[in-house]
């Protein structure tokens, strides 16, 4: 659904010549990003030209990676998101925009293992870095910048771009699933620990350190996400019917969606896709329903 929905979107405002996209949450929900993994299996996106896209920390701007270029859109209101710039020239299918700076980390398809990190007002190219694989995903908050590939993560200080640290030898994460956290005063960063079970390692970017592990769930991982303060985390496995909350650092469970209770529990129709909350909503992606709970009490206020 979601990547149906953004890529009519792209497409109608390329053949109208439009500059607006309808934004239906506006800056109330945190939708996932698609990355370099998610396109292996997504001929129909490629073949579209729509590689890439997610919101900024914030959610007040949207950033689009195509076959030509990106392009970055901000939030006008809460109903539509106005494009605010276009570049062209390269196969993006990475980009992450820092809040609602001229901060731009992107990654080519052409070159998958090189991270341009530039200016875009300006126009410039501050830094690049090359990796020794395939980069699945690159995550930032005012403090880290962090750049996911199968079994390396590494990690950036925002300020000059140098590599603080690097975590080798992870399980295998080939779908880049990671998560960190927008607050850079809890900037933790949560990964797969186990590629049989979901097992969940909480590092703390800060002070480089090991936080915690989580036996989350018994299968693998499928999503993770932290709300906004990163006090909070979410997991969901492939089983892809639960959806846990965890409290961190300590990494207790505060709460789970499963069959059995009325507030706290709920079975869904089918496999879990991604989770994101905020301090308001809990957003719940299916293949093609969406499910929006009220965080307060956890009830289903809306499908789609």
């Amino acid at each position: 659904w979601y990547q149906r929905r953004v890529r009519e979107a792209v497409v109608s405002t390329q053949s109208t010549g439009s500059s607006g996209i309808n934004a239906e949450y506006g800056d109330s929900l945190h939708l996932s990003s698609m990355n370099l993994a998610l396109l292996q299996g997504s001929a129909d996106i490629v073949a579209n030209g729509l590689y890439f896209v997610t919101f900024n920390q914030d959610a007040t701007s949207l950033a689009v990676g195509t076959s030509t270029g990106y392009k970055l859109f901000t939030l006008n209101g809460h109903d539509r998101f106005d494009q605010t710039y276009e570049f062209t020239g390269e196969d993006v299918c990475i980009v992450e925009r820092l809040f609602s700076s001229s901060l731009i980390a992107m990654v080519s398809l052409s070159a998958p293992r090189k991270l341009k990190v530039c200016h875009f007002k300006k126009g410039t190219e501050i830094c690049n870095y090359c990796y020794p694989n395939t980069i699945l995903g690159v995550k930032l908050n005012r403090a880290r910048l962090l750049v996911v590939l199968e079994e390396i993560l590494y990690i950036h200080n925002i300020k000059d771009m140098k590599v603080l640290h690097t975590i080798r030898d992870t399980p295998p994460n080939p779908k880049g699933i990671i998560a960190l956290s927008i607050n850079s005063d809890n900037s933790y960063l949560a990964y797969p620990g186990s590629g049989q079970i979901g097992e969940v390692q909480v590092f703390d970017t800060l002070n480089l350190d090991a936080v915690t592990m989580i036996p989350a769930h018994d299968a693998p991982l499928a999503a993770l996400s932290f709300n906004s303060s990163g006090s909070l985390l979410a997991t969901a496995s492939e089983k892809g019917t639960v959806i846990r909350i965890f409290s961190i650092p300590s990494g207790n469970k505060v709460c789970h969606f499963k069959k059995g209770t009325e507030i706290c529990n709920y079975c869904y129709p089918n496999t879990i896709l991604g989770v994101k909350l905020n301090r308001a909503r809990l957003l719940v992606v299916l293949e093609e329903i969406l499910y929006i709970h009220n965080i307060k009490d956890m009830k289903v206020l809306h499908t789609i």
